[in-house]
């Protein structure tokens, strides 16, 4: 048996990460490396697995109980977010963990200091994974997939083990916001999901932001500058004078709980045009609307001073808060919070501050809270993971299927 962080170390050598620019699926063709690997380990360890052309691995274990008892399902995505390389991943494993500073070797001077990350004393003693520096390193969510994998293998080798029909899907391209657009509910067949994509021990999420992305061309007039006195209309200065009609205050280095923001990501241009880009988030789904409308409204105010087409925007909705749709199913929250207990981990239900696959699949007929996988400080260079978090996850796993067993 593979042990859970051997399997982990395997999945991070594999680049996958998505590209947002790429109007494919999955939006990189390396994606599918690691997609293929899961599909050839699964159908080696005796499950029915395929892998379509969407880049959606699905799994089946059926039940071996002899009464009719719900189908559960456990997704998690292999792609990597494009905000730090995942080339060429060289992990940093520390035993035993002092509680000192790490330092991440592959840049001098760089270090997981406590004094910013404070969260790694709760993990002395324990074994620890982090980047070396100049990478991220895919605990987001390859965590999620290990301790999938894990089970699976469990599974296969515990005949003992009761449990009703199980069901395992991976998928691509979720850090860019596409991983379950055409991901086939009916055909995967689990009556409820579970996505394994949180962060520390305990997290439990049935709430996530609702989500839309905003494009803002703005149109400029370009003259000579030794000429342009009255006619030059500069985009870039534009493009600045609309982000500053934006409350400041709601931005997203000011805000948590349920406050939600609006996150200027992009701003490119030249004089002659300019796009600014945008996230736009809320858990309230008023006041969401009401964001998608301030967007408009600041366009309206930069049209009126400098004409009619200067500023552009284009809003597209992006996913959900799945609340709606899971609480009408409040016992699969109640499952997981029980299994984390039988696993001897203290459940903490909070709203995330993002949004996961379980968001969009919930929309669509499978209420999907999301469960830690145990990575920190995702996306960058300081993403870490203890050993035994994602070892407390594969048991929830093992528990919540129990549970539906019974």
């Amino acid at each position: 048996m593979e042990k859970i962080l051997d399997r982990f170390l395997r999945y991070v050598a594999v680049d996958t990460q998505s590209n947002e620019e790429s109007e494919s699926q999955p939006s990189a063709e390396k994606e599918l490396n690691l997609l293929r690997m899961l599909r050839d380990e699964l159908q080696a360890m005796g499950v029915e697995a395929t892998l379509d052309e969407y880049g959606y691995v699905m799994g089946s274990i059926p039940s071996n109980i002899d009464k009719e008892v719900p189908a559960v399902g456990f997704i998690a995505h292999v792609d990597t977010a494009p905000d730090a390389s995942g080339t060429d991943v060289k992990p940093q494993i520390i035993p035993d963990y002092d509680g000192s500073d790490i330092p991440l070797k592959g840049v001098p001077g760089l270090a997981l200091r406590i004094a910013e990350f404070p969260e790694l004393l709760a993990h002395k003693g324990e074994t620890i994974i982090t980047t070396d520096g100049t990478t991220l390193l895919g605990a987001d969510d390859k965590a999620g997939v290990a301790e999938i994998m894990d089970t699976v293998q469990y599974i296969v080798t515990h005949p003992e083990f009761r449990h009703g029909p199980v069901k395992i899907g991976f998928t691509p391209d979720e850090e860019i916001g596409r991983g379950v657009v055409k991901f086939d509910v009916q055909k995967f067949g689990a009556d409820y999901g579970y996505t394994m994509d949180g962060g520390e021990v305990g997290e439990l999420e049935f709430e996530n932001f609702n989500a839309a992305s905003a494009s803002v061309h703005i149109q400029g007039s370009n003259v000579h500058p030794g000429y342009a006195k009255g006619k030059m209309r500069n985009a870039l200065h534009i493009a600045q004078e609309f982000d500053a009609l934006l409350p400041v205050s709601q931005r997203p280095e000011y805000t948590e709980g349920y406050e939600g923001f609006f996150h200027l990501i992009g701003l490119k241009g030249t004089v002659e045009e300019a796009t600014l880009n945008y996230i736009i988030r809320d858990h309230d789904r008023e006041k969401f609307e009401h964001r998608k409308q301030v967007i408009a409204q600041c366009a309206d105010f930069i049209n009126a001073r400098y004409g009619a087409g200067t500023a552009t925007p284009t809003v597209k909705d992006q996913y959900y808060n799945m609340r709606e749709q899971v609480e009408p199913h409040y016992h699969v929250v109640e499952k997981a919070v029980r299994a984390m207990e039988l696993s001897g981990v203290k459940p903490h239900i909070q709203p995330i501050r993002g949004g996961t696959d379980g968001a969009n699949l919930s929309f669509r007929g499978l209420p999907c809270p999301n469960i830690f996988a145990g990575g920190l400080n995702f996306h960058g260079k300081f993403e870490w993971v203890p050993v035994e978090s994602m070892e407390k996850a594969a048991a929830v796993i093992r528990n919540l299927i129990s549970l539906y067993a019974e």
